[in-house]
C-alpha cells in the first residue's frame, strides 16, 4: 500500500507535495505526531471537513471527495489532494461553498528545499472562505417524511405553490450523510454504490419514473375543458368501466352511475376521464395533431422534461407525442382508442414524483408555477432569476375552479375521506398504478404504486405534495395518510391523527 501511494505520487510529480493519507481522525493525528520526526518529507496539512449534523437529508447535501486524475486534467482549478461537492447541494453550488483557493509562492533550490517567499510575497494571494448559503428545506418535515417511509421504497416532494421553493425531498430507502465524511467516506460510499437492493445512492424523488395513475386524470379534465370537448355539467355513464372498443373493457371502482365532472373527480371513475380523453382526440381530423394538442397542454406543466431545478440529477418522465406512436405503430394507424390508458395516467406517460408535485403546484395556483428550486439565498449573491420567473400553462384560470372543487370533495366525500384532518381544507387526488416487471423473460404483474398527490389549505395554498410507494397497493391505503400527516405537520407543526 506504501509503494503503490509513493509511485503514484511520483506519476503526478516528482517535485509537487502529494495526499498520502486523507483525513486522520485525532487518535491516528497524535499516533503520527510521536513519529513524524522518523518519516522525512512527511507532514500535516490541516483543513476543514464538513460536518452534517442532521443523520438525513442525505440526497439533498451530497458529499464531498477528493479529486481525482481525471478532473485535475480538466478543470486547472483543482490541484491533487483538493476536495469537490458530489450530488445533491454540495455539487449544485460547488463554487460557492469551495470559496477561494489562497496561493504561496516560494523559492526552492535544485534539491526542492525552500529557500524563502518569492519576491517577498508580491503575488501571494489570501484564500476567502466560501458563502454561506440557505437551503427552502423545511427541516421537521424532512425529517418526518423520511420517519414516514422507513421500510418503505419511493419518494416524497413537497412544494410552496406561490413560490416555486422545495420544502422536503425524500428518497427512501437513504442513508446517514455522516457516513460519507471522514477517512471511512471511501468504505462507506462503496458499500452503498454496491447495495443493489436498497439502492440508497438513487434519488426516486427526482430520478423515478412512474406512471402516475389517477392524479393524471386532473390533466386530462383540464386539457378537456381546455379543448371544449366538455363542461363541468357533461355527464358520461359508468357501468362499472367503459367498454371502448369490442371485447376491450376498462374495469372502473367507482361504483357506477352517471357522472358529471365533479363526481367523476371524487369518486376518480376510469370510465369518465376516457371519454372525455376519447373527445378530445376526437375533436381534431387527424389523430397525430390531435396528440400534439394534447401533449402541449400537458407539457406545459413542466412535465415531460428537465424541470430546470437547481440538483444535479433527474429525469424527463414521458409524455407521449406523434412522434412516439409514429415509432409503435410504424405502417399503420391508430386512434385514441388504441392510446386510451394515456386518459388515466397508465400507457407510455411517466412522471417522476417532483414532476407530480409542480403539477399540483401549478393546479393550487390556477395555471401557473415557478421552476422548483432548493436555494433560499447565498450570502452576497443574487438567486437564478429563473427562479422567480412565473410560468404560465396553457389551460385557462377559469377551468380550475370546478377541478379544485372536485379535489377538495376527494377528501370531503371520495376516496380520501377516511384522512380528513379537522381544521385545515386540504384538495387530493388517490392514485394506484399498475406495476409490471420482465421476470425470467416474462411480464408480470406485481403489486401496484400508491400514489396520492395534494395541496393545502384550498384557499391561498402552503404546500403542495406527491407520495409514491412502491408496492404500497391502493394510493388512500399508504401513500394518502402520509400526505394527510405531512401536510398536517407543516401547517401545525404537530399531528392529531395518530390514528395514521
Amino acid at each position: 500500500d506504501f509503494v503503490e501511494k509513493i509511485e503514484k505520487a511520483i506519476v503526478y510529480s516528482p517535485r509537487l507535495p502529494s495526499v498520502f493519507l486523507a483525513q486522520l481522525n485525532k487518535t491516528e493525528f497524535a499516533a503520527f505526531q510521536e513519529k513524524i520526526r522518523k518519516f522525512e518529507g512527511f507532514y500535516f496539512q490541516k483543513r476543514s471537513l464538513r460536518d452534517y449534523e442532521f443523520n438525513y437529508g442525505a440526497n439533498i447535501f451530497g458529499f464531498i471527495t477528493q479529486v481525482n486524475e481525471k478532473l485535475i486534467e480538466k478543470n486547472k482549478y483543482y490541484k491533487s489532494g483538493d476536495l469537490i461537492g458530489k450530488q445533491g447541494v454540495e455539487e449544485s453550488y460547488e463554487k460557492f461553498l469551495r470559496g477561494i483557493k489562497g496561493v504561496k509562492y516560494f523559492q526552492k533550490d535544485k534539491f526542492n528545499r525552500e529557500i524563502g517567499s518569492y519576491k517577498d510575497g508580491k503575488y501571494d494571494t489570501i484564500a476567502v472562505q466560501g458563502e454561506d448559503i440557505n437551503l427552502t428545506i423545511d427541516a421537521e418535515i424532512q425529517k418526518y417524511g423520511e420517519q414516514l417511509m422507513i421500510n418503505k421504497r419511493g419518494g416524497i416532494v413537497a412544494i410552496e405553490p406561490s413560490t416555486g421553493e422545495i420544502l422536503a425531498l425524500v428518497t427512501a430507502p437513504s442513508y446517514d450523510p455522516s457516513i460519507l465524511v471522514g477517512r471511512q467516506r471511501s468504505k462507506n460510499y462503496t458499500k452503498l454504490y454496491h447495495d443493489s437492493i436498497a439502492n440508497p445512492l438513487y434519488d426516486r424523488s427526482l430520478l423515478a419514473e412512474y406512471p402516475p395513475g389517477s392524479p393524471f386524470k386532473i390533466m386530462t379534465g383540464l386539457v378537456g375543458l381546455q379543448e371544449e370537448v366538455m363542461d363541468e355539467q357533461t355527464k358520461f355513464v359508468c357501468n362499472h368501466g367503459f367498454y371502448y372498443a369490442p371485447g376491450r373493457f376498462q374495469r372502473c371502482h367507482c361504483g357506477g352511475g352517471v357522472l358529471d365532472l365533479h363526481v367523476g373527480i371524487y369518486k376518480s371513475c376510469n370510465a369518465y376521464f376516457s371519454n372525455v380523453y376519447l373527445k378530445t382526440i376526437g375533436k381534431y381530423k387527424k389523430t397525430p395533431y390531435a396528440v400534439d394538442v394534447w401533449s402541449n397542454h400537458v407539457k406545459s406543466f413542466g412535465l415531460g422534461q428537465f424541470m430546470g431545478y437547481d440538483l444535479p440529477t433527474g429525469r424527463r418522465g414521458k409524455i407521449p407525442t406523434s412522434k412516439t406512436y409514429k415509432k409503435m405503430y410504424p405502417g399503420w394507424g391508430y386512434s385514441g382508442k388504441t392510446i386510451i390508458s394515456n386518459a388515466i395516467g397508465q400507457g407510455e406517460v411517466l412522471m417522476t414524483p417532483i414532476q407530480l408535485a409542480n403539477m399540483m403546484s401549478a393546479v393550487a395556483n390556477h395555471g401557473y408555477y415557478y421552476t422548483p428550486h432548493i436555494i433560499k439565498k447565498i450570502k452576497g449573491e443574487k438567486i437564478d432569476t429563473k427562479f422567480t420567473t412565473k410560468h404560465v400553462t396553457t389551460i385557462d384560470q377559469k377551468y380550475f375552479p370546478p377541478m379544485i372543487s372536485g379535489l377538495f370533495d376527494v377528501y370531503n366525500r371520495g376516496t380520501a375521506y377516511g384522512l380528513r384532518v379537522e381544521g385545515i381544507d386540504i384538495c387530493g387526488k388517490t392514485g394506484t398504478a399498475e406495476n409490471f416487471a420482465k421476470i425470467g423473460g416474462k411480464r408480470v404483474q406485481l403489486k401496484d404504486h400508491s400514489i396520492f398527490v395534494a395541496f393545502a389549505p384550498k384557499d391561498n395554498p402552503k404546500i403542495a405534495i406527491a407520495v409514491l410507494v412502491e408496492n404500497g397497493g391502493f394510493g388512500s391505503t399508504i401513500a394518502g395518510p402520509i400526505a394527510s400527516l405531512m401536510i398536517e405537520k407543516y401547517l401545525r407543526k404537530k399531528i392529531t391523527r395518530t390514528d395514521l
